[in-house]
Order: structure tokens, then C-alpha cells, then sequence
């Protein structure tokens, strides 16, 4: 292992290899007691999240639930709560595996809140889009799409007195796979330093369908070729992601993706610049 490859693994504080079934039950204990000392320590107690039919907000939205419900049946108070949001662009393409998601949380509220319109009038505002090409605007109307999405759910917290939750994890961290003050902001990163492999385990040891569970992971923002698989667009795979975070050796093309992709979306993962 090289200082570079050392270094991400200490800077983005990722979780060791799960050493058995009990430390991954664990971990996963551990992290829903995480999310109610947030909630304690804010002195608030409603938490926020955009469920998209993957595992990520998959597992952040149970142990999301899962923590709400332990604090209303440990203090009585049934103003613990968790409001899980749908966040389409027009129809998704994937609803069904969202609504599975849904059920599967059993969240005490879901909200559903269509980003279309709002990405629309915003784009039809911002004339600067007009002269990218197609490939850009695209790109770029994939950020707008993912900062409405937060921005949608700060509006719901803010009327609920409440938290946002991220779904941020180290296999997407290092990859700066998600959008500055879009996905990237939040109040709360409960799957922060998990690999990928180790959030599907959390989300089986939860007791989540296999077909959630192991669907092929996608951003889907960007219109021109919908539901783009993640591994596509890094140019490698989780497997490889997750081997070089938890110190493996890996080919080095796949280093070097890993490597140069981190040191290219320094700015996401650090405050804004100042004087």
C-alpha cells in the first residue's frame, strides 16, 4: 500500500473489514445510536431523506426509521419522527424498486415532491445552459436535478423543525461521486466511511430484499443515456473501490482511476475556499 492510498484511507475515516456477522451487527447498532445523539444533541426530532430505490437511502432510510422509533419507545415522546421524500424528474424510470424501498423503511411519513417543474423554470432562467453542448447541458442539468432534490428536502425539514440526512459513503467519497451542495449537503452522513460491500451487508443484516439489496447502483441524472450504471462512469468497479480502501493492491488502472478521480474532486469534499 502507497502513502497516497494510506493517506485517502485515513482522510475519508474508513471502516475496516467486518471481522464477523456480530461486528457488522454492530456496526450497523452503532450507527442508529449515532443518528439519535444527532437528533439529541440538536435538541430536534424529526429527520429528512430522499429515497431514490437504491441501497444507499435504502439502508440510511431504516436506520433512520429504526432510530426514531427506539427514542419514542425509550422517552415516550411520539414527536420522534421520520419523513422519507420522493424526489422524481417527471416518472421514474425505476419506481417500482422505490416504492420496494418504501416499504421496506416503512417510514412514518412519505412526501413526494416532483423536481420537474423547479428544474425547468430554473433552466429556462439560467440562458448560460443554452450555449453547452448537448453532453454539458446534460451534465450540467444533472447538478441542477440533485441540488433541487436537497433543496426540496431542506424546505420539508426547515417545516418540521428537522434534519437532513445524507447518504455519502467512502466507495462514493473517493470517486467524488455526487454533487457539491446537492447530495453532498446534509446535516447527517450515517453510512460516512462505509465501502459499498459493506453497506449491502448492513442492508442485508436489516433484512432488505435481495433484489434492493444487489441492484446494479445508478445515479440516473443525466438524460441522454438514463440509468447510467455508476461503475460506467468511474471506469472501474465497486469490488476494485472497495479493495483499494480497505488496503488491497489492486491493477494499477485501477489505482490510477481511483487515485486521479479522488485528487480531482478535492474541492467537494473540503470547505469553500477563503482568504
Amino acid at each position: 500500500m502507497d502513502t497516497l492510498q494510506a493517506s485517502i484511507i485515513v482522510d475519508l475515516n474508513v471502516v475496516p473489514a467486518f471481522a464477523s456477522q456480530a461486528a457488522l451487527a454492530a456496526e450497523a447498532e452503532r450507527r442508529i445510536l449515532f443518528i439519535q445523539d444527532c437528533l439529541r444533541h440538536a435538541e430536534l426530532k424529526t429527520l429528512v431523506l430522499g429515497i431514490s430505490g437504491g441501497v444507499d437511502s435504502l439502508v440510511a432510510g431504516r436506520l433512520a426509521q429504526l432510530a426514531v422509533s427506539a427514542l419514542r419507545e425509550q422517552t415516550g415522546d411520539a414527536a420522534y419522527h421520520f419523513i422519507a421524500v420522493r424526489l422524481p424528474y417527471h416518472q421514474q424510470q425505476d419506481e417500482a424498486d422505490a416504492q420496494a424501498a418504501l416499504n421496506f423503511i416503512d417510514a412514518d411519513e412519505v412526501h413526494t415532491v416532483n423536481i420537474a417543474d423547479a428544474v425547468k423554470a430554473l433552466a429556462g432562467q439560467t440562458h448560460a445552459l443554452g450555449v453547452l453542448s448537448p453532453a454539458k447541458r446534460d451534465f450540467a442539468m444533472g447538478n441542477i436535478k440533485a441540488r433541487m432534490r436537497m433543496l426540496a428536502q431542506y424546505a420539508i425539514a426547515n417545516a418540521h423543525n428537522g434534519m437532513v440526512i445524507g447518504t455519502d459513503h467512502a466507495a462514493e467519497a473517493v470517486m467524488g461521486f455526487f454533487t457539491k451542495f446537492g447530495d453532498g449537503a446534509c446535516d447527517l452522513a450515517p453510512l460516512s466511511g462505509l465501502v459499498k460491500h459493506q453497506v449491502r451487508g448492513i442492508a442485508q443484516h436489516l433484512g432488505a430484499p435481495d433484489e434492493l439489496v444487489f441492484k446494479v447502483p445508478t445515479a440516473d441524472l443525466e438524460e441522454l443515456k438514463p440509468g447510467k450504471p455508476d461503475e460506467e462512469a468511474y471506469g472501474v468497479t465497486y469490488a476494485e473501490i472497495d479493495g483499494f480502501l480497505h488496503g488491497q493492491q489492486v491493477s494499477e488502472q485501477a489505482r490510477q482511476r481511483i487515485t486521479n478521480a479522488y485528487v480531482s474532486t478535492q474541492h467537494k469534499r473540503r470547505p469553500p475556499l477563503a482568504p
